[in-house]
């Protein structure tokens, strides 16, 4: 028996001690290999280019293409340059990409670490929704039951197809007694709402209103916009300036809002970090970046890769945002309370 227990005792160290051995003979292997510092020079110049792209990106001119919205629509995907480049360093045995590597990490936490953390709270006097949902829906009905079932006072929708408005307003009547339809965006809040009118954005049709919501609280303006796609063409680069000049006119719309609370709901066809939004972004805060629950990208809904859905507010505090359930739409709802 005391052969056994010695054994065994035997045994069981040598297993404890096998992973830092299996550890210390790769470093020994590394010191012993000259060419450790040599090889994956190219690796450790593509992660220093990916750190400059996201240092500088603001520097990245629009002439050729927007070439810079579009590399601020996906920045923060440039942050999947850091696993990839680490693997390709350690199966190259590259000591140098490794320390390369480090770079772009710093930087991606830096920028974007505060956004995968929930600053979600408590309470709130307004939860508001927001949902782009697609002309061509086939399940109009089902749709709006849905996010109605999410218990928002107040719920924006854009992308309303004249044909579909009725079914909006038949699903969503018994939640919400209030509601005004101007072009194809649309308003409903279980609070009156007044003074509603289209907000003219340069564009010759409405894609965007106003209106004054009397919540409990007090007054909010509250604004619904979407703004016009962009597309990505090889012969034309990022085609934006349709939405970059509805940009600035529904800026300056907000910039000229009398009312000190305002809240703006909408497909924005961009991100927070587009500067070509800044009309808009430099005067309102995102209600995700303040209080999300991670990214909370909205499109596309089969697997979101940007957040170009958008709840922004001004003169009221962001206590929660998230992004809800995906829908029979390609984007999904955003949702978001505020209190006053």
């Amino acid at each position: 028996m005391a052969r056994v227990d010695v054994a065994e005792t035997g045994s069981g160290g040598a297993q404890d001690r096998r992973p830092e051995s299996r550890i210390r003979s790769v470093v020994d292997r590394w010191r012993g290999d000259r060419g450790v510092w040599r090889r994956g020079v190219l690796l450790a110049v593509c992660a220093v280019l990916a750190a400059l792209v996201m240092i500088f990106h603001a520097q990245i001119p629009n002439r050729i293409g927007n070439l810079g919205s579009l590399t601020e629509t996906f920045l923060p995907w440039f942050g999947l340059a850091v696993p990839l480049i680490a693997l390709a360093a350690l199966w190259r045995r590259s000591a140098t990409a490794l320390v390369a590597v480090l770079l772009p990490a710093v930087v991606w936490v830096n920028l974007f670490a505060g956004l995968i953390t929930d600053k979600s709270g408590e309470g709130g006097d307004l939860t508001v929704v927001t949902h782009n949902v697609n002309a061509d829906n086939p399940d109009a009905a089902g749709t709006a039951r849905q996010v109605a079932g999410e218990g928002a006072d107040v719920l924006a929708l854009e992308e309303l197809s004249p044909g579909m408005v009725p079914v909006y307003e038949k699903a969503l009547a018994g939640t919400y007694p209030h509601h005004s339809v101007q072009g194809t965006v649309g308003l409903w809040s279980k609070y009156p709402i007044d003074r509603a009118s289209p907000v003219d954005i340069r564009l010759g049709w409405t894609r965007a209103m106003r209106a004054t919501v009397a919540a409990p609280s007090g007054d909010v303006a509250v604004y619904v916009a979407h703004l016009p796609s962009v597309r990505v063409k090889l012969n034309a680069g990022f085609t934006a300036s349709q939405r970059d000049r509805s940009a600035d006119a529904l800026g300056e719309a907000i910039s000229r809002e009398p009312l000190e609370r305002v809240v703006l709901l909408g497909d924005l066809n961009g991100t927070m970090n587009d500067r070509a939004l800044k009309a808009v972004t430099s005067q309102m805060r995102s209600t995700q970046g303040a209080a999300g629950d991670g990214m909370g990208f909205s499109w596309p809904a089969s697997f979101p890769m940007a957040r170009i859905d958008q709840i922004m507010v001004r003169g009221v505090e962001p206590t929660a945002s998230w992004s809800l359930p995906k829908t029979t739409s390609d984007h999904l709802p955003l949702a978001a309370r505020v209190r006053f």
